[in-house]
């Protein structure tokens, strides 16, 4: 008797495909979040984790919520791709919830901490820019913030998609911590770093989308693309008469 090849069924080697695909995306997602912190902690460790954040010596209260609610973004990421990496999806989905009031508090603290920085001045202003005028860059990045994040719990049933709106919400915070890195390159040429490791990092996902899915998030791509395009424009509109005017209004809420 001949013997009796039992083949596997056809869907058997993409399901194994798909699988490995999972794995590596969970380790890049994994590493990003261990970058996330690293550069985070590395950026502001001098003036604010080191000094133990609350004895932190930052010029108002209200800077000080900014640095805890920012914090807490932090870890609130790295907690939610550790769960989706130990395939709690439960938890991962109920902490949702918490982040989505986090968010609104980020927003609203941020916006408020731009306009004070607009009116009293901030030592985190780059060499060469100058308030009232340079709020339109934290100002920008909440109104991203709030694109990315608002777009990343519509689509929260497309995990593919969710992820990488809340992977854009890490990159749009990650300027302040890139430009305040320790490093004398960085210092000499804050904003090439700045757009530099935004679009590096942007590109890596792409690569790895095309590479794993043969294809690339069109949405992930419009977000990568809009956030790097808003740094030279948000540099142009700042030397604006009407950016100007209304920056110097604005102030006056302060």
């Amino acid at each position: 008797m001949a013997d009796v090849v039992i083949e596997p069924p056809p869907r058997a080697p993409r399901l194994m495909r798909l699988q490995r695909t999972r794995v590596l995306e969970h380790y890049m997602f994994s590493t990003t979040a261990a970058l996330f912190v690293a550069i985070v902690f590395a950026g502001f460790g001098r003036t604010y984790y080191l000094h133990g954040m609350v004895a932190a010596p930052l010029p108002s209260v209200i800077v000080h919520v900014h640095g805890l609610l920012m914090t807490l973004w932090v870890a609130l990421f790295v907690v939610q791709v550790t769960l989706v990496s130990a395939k709690q999806i439960r938890a991962h989905q109920r902490l949702g919830y918490a982040a989505i009031g986090l968010a609104v508090m980020i927003g609203v603290v941020g916006i408020w901490t731009a306009i004070r920085a607009a009116k009293y001045g901030s030592s985190s202003v780059p060499p060469g820019f100058s308030e009232p005028t340079f709020s339109i860059v934290p100002l920008g990045d909440i109104v991203l913030f709030a694109l990315f994040f608002g777009g990343a719990v519509y689509f929260r049933k497309d995990a593919a998609t969710h992820k990488r709106l809340m992977l854009l919400t890490v990159l749009n915070f990650l300027p302040p911590a890139v430009g305040r890195l320790p490093l004398a390159a960085v210092q000499a040429s804050p904003v090439v770093w700045v757009l530099g490791v935004i679009a590096g990092a942007a590109i890596f996902c792409l690569a790895f989308d095309r590479w794993r899915y043969d294809r690339v998030n069109r949405i992930f791509l419009a977000g990568a693309l809009i956030l790097i395009a808003s740094f030279p424009i948000r540099i142009a509109l700042m030397s604006t008469k009407a950016w100007t005017s209304f920056s110097t209004w604005l102030s006056t809420f302060a």
